[in-house]
């Protein structure tokens, strides 16, 4: 009797029966339709009852959930319900979602034709990595009388874990090896020159260049040869995660850190697309998750992993110490993305001989972030004396992040900033761009 469950529409008959009873004190002749419908009440739901209860399996279900979660994504989650029973139902499905969502008012309502199979789907939008744990999938049915209703339940648990973005890796690689980088903001780049990676010696053909041509190929077989060079491969990218408090602020349920894994994977997908090695580290105190650059099979698998173990802290990051790791850890000249944040110029200069100390032996790229709302405030049309103040304190901080760029800047220092939504197309533009002008 656990499964069995009264619903409104038998009170609502009690009601109404209460009704007649009291009416019955001033016109007795309401008190055999008072007995009558009470009667009828009691035995429509005994009735109602027994066409639910009697079949076992009257309904059958289950939940259909992707691999895993992707952090920050639209993930659908289907429920395939079908009807046993020799009569349209009502089916009310309430899901038990795990509690990092908050939805406490998840329901879906809808009728189910008898022998009929009905698909629902909805869909989840994880804000954090980690596990997610899943409750069970309860169904209560009602029979067209409406007047009990019996609970299903089926997938008492299931576990699930949310993973650095990956649903969007494929646009991404599409975009970045097609002609025209104008889909989804990535921009077309004129390449410069050529990169100096030797393929072949062929014959000259009109429209090669000649300062390309193999003097001692052409003495030897008579005919004009030329070298013929392609694209730079096998170059090294890593990726340096910082994991210190500056990284823990939020922007549309999602903080700075996870905006940066979520680039991060999207980016190291390209990169092992384009026959680079990619390799990652995180740092804050000191510098952890590791992963040496490499172009293998299992390359995206093992920073995946490593990526959705990242653990966050609210320390003061330590360049120092990553400035050594660096110099130690890291021994041939790479392309080297740090993403981090810094406020204010004051931030910056006291880690600027360290940013320096990396960029002497690498080609720097120091990714930070606008603030979201500091520009919503900026593009306003203030109204009140306290939105001139407020404009004119945004436009304050954005100047110096302006700053801060041109500092960078001024000692050979490459620079991303942009807005946390738009990190993975502009990431990738920046190394498509280093890759085009080959000046790793």
């Amino acid at each position: 009797m656990k499964n069995l469950y009264i619903n409104t529409h038998f009170f609502f008959m009690l009601i109404g029966v209460g009704i007649l009873y009291v009416l019955a004190f001033f016109f007795p002749v309401f008190m055999w339709m008072a007995h009558i419908l009470l009667v009828l009440s009691f035995l429509a739901a005994f009735v109602d009852g027994l066409l639910l209860f009697i079949e076992k399996d009257g309904i059958i279900a289950q939940r259909i959930l992707p691999e895993k979660l992707s952090n920050g994504d639209e993930n659908p989650v289907k429920i395939d319900v079908k009807n046993n029973y020799r009569f349209k139902i009502t089916a009310k499905i309430i899901d038990e979602i795990p509690f990092q969502f908050q939805k406490r008012d998840f329901m879906i309502q809808k009728r189910i034709e008898s022998g009929k199979n009905t698909f629902f789907q909805y869909i989840l939008e994880p804000k954090e990595r980690g596990e997610y744990q899943f409750g069970s999938l309860n169904i209560y049915a009602e029979s067209p009388i409406g007047f009990v209703s019996k609970r299903f339940q089926f997938l008492k648990n299931a576990d699930l874990a949310s993973y650095p973005s990956f649903i969007h890796l494929r646009k991404y690689e599409l975009m970045a090896i097609q002609s025209e980088f104008m889909l989804g903001g990535i921009k077309k780049i004129r390449k410069l020159g050529h990169t100096m990676e030797f393929e072949q010696i062929k014959e000259y053909v009109p429209g090669d260049d000649i300062r390309t041509i193999n003097w001692k190929a052409t003495s030897k077989t008579n005919r004009l040869m030329v070298n013929q060079f392609q694209d730079e491969k096998s170059q090294r990218i890593f990726m340096l995660i910082d994991t210190g408090r500056t990284m823990k602020m939020p922007f549309n349920g999602l903080s700075l850190l996870d905006y940066s894994i979520n680039a991060t994977m999207a980016l190291s997908h390209i990169i092992l697309k384009k026959s680079d090695r990619a390799g990652m580290m995180t740092f804050s105190k000191k510098t952890e998750n590791k992963i040496a650059a490499e172009n293998k099979s299992g390359q995206l698998k093992k920073i995946s992993e490593a990526l959705y173990n990242i653990k966050t802290d609210f320390f003061e990051s330590d360049f120092n110490r990553l400035y050594q790791d660096v110099k130690y850890s890291i021994n041939q000249r790479s392309l080297i993305l740090l993403f981090t944040n810094f406020e204010t110029l004051d931030g910056l200069n006291r880690q600027m001989k360290y940013l320096r100390g990396i960029a002497k032996n690498h080609l720097l790229v120091v990714v930070f972030f606008k603030n979201s709302e500091l520009q919503t405030l900026i593009h306003k049309n203030p109204e009140k004396m306290q939105e001139i103040y407020d404009e004119i304190i945004a436009e304050k901080f954005e100047f110096e992040k302006k700053l801060i760029i041109q500092e960078l800047r001024k000692y050979g220092i490459y620079t991303v900033y942009t807005l946390p939504e738009n990190l993975n197309i502009d990431v990738i533009n920046k190394y498509l761009e280093i890759k085009s002008r080959g000046i790793l």
